[in-house]
């Protein structure tokens, strides 16, 4: 099976979703999705759901157990790590399933999976001694590596199970504050470091380039380094539209000109006081472009529509219209709609 290009002029969801049932959220995704359906995260389900827990059913001999604080990297794999590849596999089932039924099995019809990038993930788990694993060098190597032979895997099994191209999101939220040496420590002694950037590229760059195929990386908070980004290896980037600010415009023309895509975030992850109208919805991007000096047919040829980020905090019928809305403004853009 060829490996896919990301798709653009489409819309997909970021990642999380609300509630605890997947099957529910399998049938949502891809009854919603048509362009793009993913695998959906359910962090209610607690423990191993998150996206620092799901890693634990990714990562490769490298089991996760937790902490007071949070996940840390332990000596054998324990209730976390089953817990967290059981509800993987369940989630898998569920997807699979409602491949079935849409009648989508050994199709060209790509689906999208997810899991958190080396350096966010980094800046979340523990070593042994208690401090973030970012302080280490060599733990940060040990953790990519494993995380990049896992993913590999990963995607061999939802290719078999769905018999269907996969593309893969790489999620780096917490970029910025890796960059910035924000991240407090168990002690002022043992606060991580603000990583140079070119460790950083670096660390990325590889996992994607191991992948060996188009990847997004996703950053929805403030301040994402977006020449990083550009460097990175990555064939699309994900931004939160509203994160954005006057600084980051060249930024973000420097991407489109490279020939990469952006994964735009326009829909509000919660539900605002009135529902917002498609046109509402599109128009930052629009002026985004007029700003940028792009044609707006940028939007339909180098544009993949998402949530603002994760919908895990919204309702369960905001996350519904969320991505309603999403497709919505996508096909405005496919079709050339006018704006004034």
């Amino acid at each position: 099976m060829s490996t896919p290009a990301i798709p653009v002029g489409i819309a997909t969801g970021v990642g999380s979703w609300p509630g605890e049932d997947p099957r529910e959220a399998a049938a949502v995704s891809v009854g919603e999705l048509s362009g793009l359906p993913h695998l959906v995260e359910l962090p209610a389900r607690g423990l191993g759901a998150d996206m620092i827990g799901r890693a634990a059913a990714v990562l490769v001999d490298l089991p996760l157990d937790t902490s007071t604080t949070g996940y840390r990297v332990a000596q054998r794999p324990g209730k976390v790590t089953r817990r967290a590849r059981d509800l993987l596999s369940r989630d898998l089932d569920a997807m699979e399933e409602a491949w079935e039924v849409a009648g989508l099995r050994g199709t060209d019809q790509p689906v999208k999976v997810q899991v958190v990038g080396p350096l966010t993930l980094a800046s979340q788990l523990e070593l042994f001694g208690g401090h973030r694993a970012l302080t280490d060098s060599g733990a940060v190597r040990d953790l990519a590596e494993s995380l990049s032979e896992g993913l590999v895997e990963h995607v061999a099994e939802v290719t078999r199970r769905l018999g269907s191209p996969v593309v893969v999101q790489v999620d780096e939220p917490g970029l910025p504050a890796v960059l910035a040496g924000t991240l407090p420590g168990v002690s002022i002694l043992q606060a991580p470091r603000a990583m140079p950037e070119p460790e950083a590229l670096e660390v990325l760059h590889s996992l994607i380039a191991r992948l060996d195929r188009p990847v997004l990386v996703h950053c929805c908070a403030a301040g994402a380094p977006l020449a990083l980004l550009r460097r990175s290896g990555a064939a699309m980037i994900g931004l939160d539209l509203g994160e954005l600010k006057t600084a980051d415009l060249d930024g973000v023309g420097e991407i489109l000109e490279a020939g990469l895509s952006l994964a735009l975030g326009l829909v509000p992850t919660t539900q605002p006081d009135r529902p917002p109208t498609w046109r509402e919805l599109a128009e930052p991007a629009v002026r985004l472009m007029d700003r940028l000096g792009f044609p707006r047919t940028v939007l339909a040829t180098q544009v993949l529509v998402t949530p603002g980020c994760g919908l895990a905090g919204a309702s369960e019928d905001w996350a519904r219209a969320a991505l309603r809305g999403a497709a919505e403004v996508a096909r405005a853009f496919a079709d050339g709609a006018e704006f004034e």
